[in-house]
């Protein structure tokens, strides 16, 4: 058996674990878009425009949150992911808000999927999860049609005190991982035309500090990337100046690189229009 098919076997297990004990009641839809802290995905609905109609596909699509929050905007939807639990439970989610959904199981590196189907495909922290990013990323520009974009988010590899946090919290994430680096968002350039980055969460990150010495939470007993969407304005006020100092550190080069996460988007390109390889800023 080799290393990529026991990661795909812990990455299943590990997600049908989390769906099978995650109550509908508590997977958040809206919040995962219109929190004051779901930064990434408001500047990707920025990014995607009117909805209406579109065929998306949500790669990596966990326990349904986008999928539904999409559905709801009008578009139609195929939920894909590697845990039939996940899909199962995004499908049982559509059904609570009254939208349908398309739900297939599929390794992201070998979706089974006809070419050139969708608009737009969406993939929130995903990427970090395969080893195979060529793989994906070849999979991705054949289910677009020409002209169709993706939408990705995930955390970058650089940040210390992310990397601490990591360390730290064993239990809720697969052994599997590996966050970002730059030459993943140059190899995107390869596969897509007008490739672009933008990067979230450096000063913000004192939130996860907050958590841990002030709240006593330990990275183990909660997932801090789901905590943040609990946070409400009132409860923000001492963060809300970090989050706009975080709009001009994220524009310096280098500094930008100790952001927590990374927005790639891009578009497939025409016949002959592909960029050449680019280092990212």
């Amino acid at each position: 058996m080799n290393t990529e098919t026991i990661s795909h076997e812990r990455e299943t297990a590990f997600h049908d674990a989390w769906a099978r004990g995650t109550s509908l009641d508590d997977v958040l839809v809206r919040e995962c878009f219109e929190a004051p802290t779901a930064l990434e995905n408001q500047f990707i609905l920025s990014q995607m425009g009117p909805l209406e109609g579109k065929k998306l596909l949500d790669l990596g699509a966990g326990l349904g949150e986008s999928s539904v929050y999409f559905a709801l905007q009008g578009a139609r939807v195929t939920v894909v992911d590697i845990s039939p639990q996940m899909v199962a439970t995004a499908l049982a989610l559509g059904t609570k808000f009254g939208v349908q959904l398309e739900g297939i199981v599929s390794c992201a590196e070998d979706l089974n999927l006809p070419a050139e189907t969708y608009d737009i495909i969406y993939a929130a922290n995903t990427i970090h999860h395969l080893h195979s990013r060529a793989s994906l990323f070849e999979q991705m520009s054949r289910a677009l049609k020409a002209g169709g974009t993706f939408f990705s988010y995930d955390p970058l590899a650089y940040n210390p005190l992310i990397n601490i946090y990591r360390r730290m919290a064993t239990k809720v994430r697969t052994p599997d991982e590996a966050p970002l680096t730059r030459a993943d968002i140059q190899l995107a350039h390869r596969y897509f035309a007008r490739v672009q980055h933008r990067e979230f969460w450096i000063s913000a990150l004192f939130l996860f500090v907050k958590y841990y010495l002030v709240d006593r939470i330990h990275p183990n007993q909660d997932r801090y990337w789901k905590r943040i969407l609990r946070e409400t304005p009132a409860s923000l006020r001492w963060w809300a100046p970090l989050r706009a100092f975080d709009g001009f550190l994220t524009r310096i080069p280098l500094l930008r690189w100790m952001a927590w996460n990374v927005v790639v988007w891009g578009q497939k390109p025409s016949p002959g229009e592909l960029e050449g390889p680019a280092v990212p800023r």
